[in-house]
């Protein structure tokens, strides 16, 4: 199955995809509202409303939405014909007069593809639906790969799934580590050899489909916000190839002014250590706690109590580096997303233990550190989420 919709050519507009055909881009703060932007805001609240809550009739959707129904069932029969809802029959019970016919999100009228380069030996893909059920996954070995040769495997990634996809595709979603702007340019990606490296037009040149593209880190805390179980105020740190975080506040991401909220991996942990990094410095938070790192030293410990150690050892330092976000932000919890067998135990442990001594408890005291409950597939889901919020304005 191909996409046969062109791609985005800027970050407001967006691409005419089967969710959004013909119709125009989300209003702009402080911008004269259109008919036309009315249409697609009145698409994206019934597809929100379904999506959250379940089924819903015409006549639900028009109380609990406040549309007129002439206008639900307009916007409805466009939703039916792009097959992003689907009639599921009437509904059950014994209301007086005709039965209502039930309306559903179709989480399987459309598909997805998504990309994980969090890991340190491998690239991750997988085709998923709406639903955020994995259809099909691919795989591609990276062994030290950097610069163009990164990129040729993304792309080859890409297209070997696009193969596997077996419904009308929304679109690509990539999570990456590094600094990413809101047109999809990779500001920064040390580990991966990438500087002010155009990844979002890249695809979309190449494939003619939407893409989106984020920071890892970012597309978990999405994917913990969307699938999982985590709090409006929210700092979710991604350990893999390298360290990052995604911050939720009031269940909004923060991005910052220059795209780089969240890259704590080159926050200098010791101005003494002489532990190189790949940014060129030493002694950032990453040669500590990346995984490459934690396996390396992990490989040079005799003994359970070493072992421990030089988790601990991690997880002081990146308490180190939270200690103070922590208490300028007053986040209410912290998500650790990454190896479980690494982050739990040890290094979890050190981490509450720094942040509850460097910072003040009487007001950070009760603050929540858990692992993430999502598995190996977060930032895939998280990449997926992207493209549907982007599509279809589903959050």
């Amino acid at each position: 199955m191909t996409c046969t919709d062109e791609a985005a050519t800027t970050a407001v507009e967006g691409p005419e995809t089967p969710a959004r055909r013909g119709l125009p881009g989300r209003v702009r703060s402080g911008e004269k509202v259109r008919p036309e932007q009315v249409r697609v805001h009145n698409r994206e609240l019934l597809l929100r409303t379904l999506y959250r809550e379940g089924p819903h009739s015409r006549a639900d959707l028009a109380r609990r939405t406040g549309l007129t129904r002439v206008s639900v069932s307009d916007v409805v029969g466009e939703l039916l014909a792009d097959d992003l809802v689907v009639e599921v029959g009437v509904r059950s019970g014994t209301r007086p007069g005709k039965p209502a016919m039930m309306l559903e999100f179709h989480e399987r009228g459309h598909q997805t593809i998504a990309l994980d380069l969090s890991h340190s030996t491998l690239y991750r893909g997988a085709v998923l639906d709406l639903g955020g059920t994995v259809v099909a996954r691919q795989d591609v070995e990276i062994a030290g790969s950097a610069g163009d040769d990164a990129l040729a495997k993304v792309v080859g990634l890409v297209g070997a799934l696009r193969e596997q996809v077996t419904a009308p595709l929304l679109g690509v979603g990539v999570g990456t580590p590094g600094i990413v702007d809101v047109t999809g340019v990779v500001l920064s990606a040390p580990n991966l050899g990438w500087k002010d490296l155009g990844l979002r037009a890249a695809l979309a040149e190449r494939f003619s489909c939407p893409v989106v593209v984020a920071n890892d880190a970012n597309a978990t805390a999405l994917a913990e916000r969307s699938y999982g179980r985590s709090a409006a105020d929210t700092l979710l740190i991604r350990v893999g190839v390298g360290v990052g975080a995604g911050l939720l506040l009031d269940g909004v991401p923060v991005l910052g002014s220059r795209f780089a909220a969240g890259e704590i991996g080159h926050v200098v942990v010791d101005v003494a250590s002489e532990r190189q990094c790949v940014c060129g410095k030493a002694g950032c938070l990453e040669t500590w706690l990346s995984t490459r790192r934690i396996q390396d030293d992990l490989s040079h410990a005799r003994t359970d109590a070493e072992r421990d150690g030089v988790l601990a050892g991690a997880g002081e330092s990146l308490g180190i580096v939270l200690a103070p976000i922590v208490a300028a932000l007053n986040v209410s919890e912290i998500v650790l997303s990454g190896p479980r067998r690494v982050l739990e135990g040890p290094l979890a442990e050190a981490v509450m233990e720094t942040i509850r001594r460097r910072a003040l408890t009487e007001v950070h005291g009760d603050i929540v550190l858990r692992l993430s409950d999502l598995g190996d597939d977060i930032v895939l889901r998280g990449a997926a989420a992207m493209v549907m919020g982007h599509e279809l304005g589903l959050t």
